[in-house]
Formats: C-alpha cells, sequence, structure tokens
C-alpha cells in the first residue's frame, strides 16, 4: 500500500521483519498494511477485504517506518456487500428475487456442489457489475420492447469456509445468463463461477454468453 490513509494514528513499535523493511523502503513516504492472516485465508497476496487490514504503517520520506501505525476504525469480521450491484439501474424482475438475495444464493449453491458442507461466510461486490440485455419491439409501440435474453456479470471477493476448518479467500466473476424471456415455458438459465478472471474479460464473456445459453440441451 503506498497511500497514506486518514485513519487514528498513534506511536508504536515498527517490526522488525526484513522484508517489510525491504518494502518499506521500496515505498518511501507511503503505508504499509498490515493485515490479520486469519481473515484472509493465510495469503494476503489474494483478494483482501477492507476489514482484514489492522491498520498501516506510515513509512518516512527515507523509506524508514516511522513509528507510526494508522488503525482501521473498519478492522473487523468481514460482512457482505453489495452496494455496486444494488447501484445498478437494470430490470430486475428476470431473476428469483432482489439481485443481491439471488447471486449470494447461487454463488452459495454453487460452492457447496463443488465442496459438500462448504459455507459462503462472505461475499463482495468488488466493482461495478456489467449486464447486457436483448429484445424485441412490440409492434405498434417503438418505446418499448419485450425482453429476450440478459445477463448479469459480477466481480467478486468472497471468503468460504471448508468442513474441515480451512478459509479460502476467492475472487473473479460470476455470470447469470437468461435466454427464453419472453416465452417462460422455454426460459433457460447457466450460471458461471470463473476465478481470478477481471471484469473486462468478464464483460466480453458475457456479450457472448447471452447467447450460447440458448444452445443448452440443443445437439
Amino acid at each position: 500500500m503506498t497511500t497514506v490513509p486518514d485513519w487514528p494514528r498513534s506511536l508504536r513499535t515498527p517490526p522488525t521483519d526484513p522484508g517489510l523493511l525491504a518494502e518499506a523502503a521500496n515505498n518511501p513516504g507511503g503505508s504499509l498494511a498490515a493485515i490479520d492472516g486469519d481473515l484472509v485465508g493465510g495469503d494476503p497476496n489474494g483478494y483482501v477485504p477492507p476489514e482484514a487490514i489492522h491498520g498501516c504503517w506510515i513509512i518516512g520520506p527515507d523509506g524508514v517506518l516511522t513509528g507510526e501505525f494508522a488503525e482501521n476504525p473498519d478492522y473487523g469480521t468481514p460482512t457482505d456487500d453489495f452496494t455496486k450491484l444494488a447501484e445498478l439501474d437494470h430490470f430486475w424482475q428476470w431473476l428469483p428475487a432482489d439481485p443481491a438475495t439471488a447471486v449470494r444464493e447461487s454463488v452459495a449453491e454453487l460452492l457447496t456442489d463443488q465442496v459438500p458442507g462448504a459455507v459462503l461466510e462472505w461475499m463482495k461486490v468488488t466493482h461495478p457489475p456489467k449486464v447486457v440485455t436483448a429484445g424485441r419491439k412490440i409492434p405498434g409501440d417503438e418505446e418499448k420492447i419485450i425482453l429476450v435474453r440478459t445477463g448479469l456479470a459480477v466481480p467478486f471477493g468472497l471468503s468460504v469456509m471448508a468442513p474441515d476448518g480451512r478459509r479460502d479467500i476467492l475472487w473473479g466473476v460470476f455470470t447469470w445468463a437468461a435466454s427464453g424471456l419472453d416465452d417462460p415455458a422455454n426460459r433457460k438459465d447457466r450460471l458461471w463461477f470463473d476465478l481470478q478472471m477481471g471484469i473486462e474479460r468478464g464483460e466480453k464473456l458475457l456479450a457472448e454468453r447471452i447467447y450460447e445459453v440458448e444452445m443448452l440441451g440443443e445437439s
């Protein structure tokens, strides 16, 4: 972390770990995050939820830790955050529930399908999701369309607890595509769970997947 957060500060004995000191030397004038390893599954190089950052050590202009520690007021157990999804202006009636509930329950089901007994602890939408829709015009009413197909790509970070107590922090893009929305009896849905993929790639795939879903069950 190179920026200096505006958090309450105090003086403490700085760490002496050579690796941390070397990292500080490479970021003069910045800050060095202190991450709670228990909250990130032991991998501070993966997705780190804001609540997992205990605070930041302030680095002087000479690249040396000053002893100042900025304590994160939001440090604690991570919680769900679907704010970026809720902010989307979209027609959500094609989902079985409100967007946050539909996405969370679907992801939880995908995880338990892969690892029976796994528990989704928390999930965060990390960047603005992408939506693609397609429809056909209503004869005689050029201002309205009938929704035929749509899809949603949601970039996420999440924590899943395995039955043996192991915690894994995962990140990627969850995609939901649906077609036949104008013909409920023949509607088709498909979900994708792509790990370590950014939303830029997810958006490109989404444009293809809303048409791929129509091929389900066809030879």
